[in-house]
C-alpha cells in the first residue's frame, strides 16, 4: 500500500480493517467465558472475515479498471470513453459498497462484544468497534467518489446508511 501504485488502495484498507476488527471481537468472545453466546459470536465474526476477505482483492482490481478507463485516449469517441468511465466508476463502487455494509455489521459485533465480553477484554472489543465505524466511514466516502456523477444513486444512501449504523453501534460501545 506503500508503494507510488493506486492500488491496492483506500478500499482495500477500509476492506483490512474490518478483517481486524471481526478478528479482534472473535478474540474478545473466545476470552469471554461467562457469556453464554461468545461462541455464537466469535463464528458471526469469523464469517464476516471470510465475507469481506475476498473484497480487499476485488476493490484493488475495479479500481484498476476504473483507471484505465480513466486513461482512454481523448481522441475515443465522447460518448463511448464516457459511457465507459461512468460503467467503470459504477463497478468500482460496488466493493466498496460491500466494504460499508460488512463494516456495519462488524461494528454491531463488535457493540455486542464490548458489551457482553469479559470487562478484562473490553478495550480490545472497543477498538473493534472504532476499526469498523472508520472502515464503514471510509468506504461510503469511497462509494460517493465513484458514483459522483450520480449524487442521488441509492448505492450512495445505502453506503451512507451503513457509516451511520457503524457510528451509531461504536456511540453505543463507547456509552456502554
Amino acid at each position: 500500500m506503500a508503494s507510488e501504485d493506486p492500488t491496492p488502495g483506500g478500499g482495500s484498507a477500509a476492506a483490512l480493517a474490518v478483517a481486524m476488527s471481526v478478528a479482534l471481537s472473535a478474540m474478545v468472545a473466545r476470552g469471554s467465558p461467562d457469556w453464554p453466546e461468545a461462541r455464537a459470536a466469535a463464528v458471526q465474526a469469523e464469517t464476516l472475515r471470510a465475507r469481506v476477505g475476498p473484497l480487499i482483492q476485488l476493490d484493488a482490481e475495479l479500481y484498476e479498471e476504473a483507471l484505465a478507463s480513466l486513461r482512454l485516449p481523448q481522441y475515443t469517441e465522447a460518448e463511448v470513453r464516457s459511457a465507459a468511465i461512468r460503467g467503470a466508476l459504477e463497478r468500482a463502487a460496488e466493493a466498496p459498497l460491500l466494504i460499508a455494509e460488512a463494516a456495519a455489521d462488524a461494528a454491531c459485533l463488535a457493540a455486542e462484544v464490548v458489551e457482553r465480553g469479559t470487562a478484562d477484554r473490553k478495550g480490545d472489543a472497543v477498538a473493534a468497534v472504532f476499526l469498523a465505524e472508520g472502515a464503514a466511514k471510509a468506504a461510503a466516502r469511497l462509494v460517493a467518489v465513484n458514483l459522483i456523477m450520480s449524487p442521488q444513486d441509492q448505492r450512495v444512501q445505502r453506503a451512507d446508511s451503513a457509516a451511520k449504523t457503524a457510528s451509531e453501534a461504536a456511540q453505543r460501545a463507547v456509552e456502554s
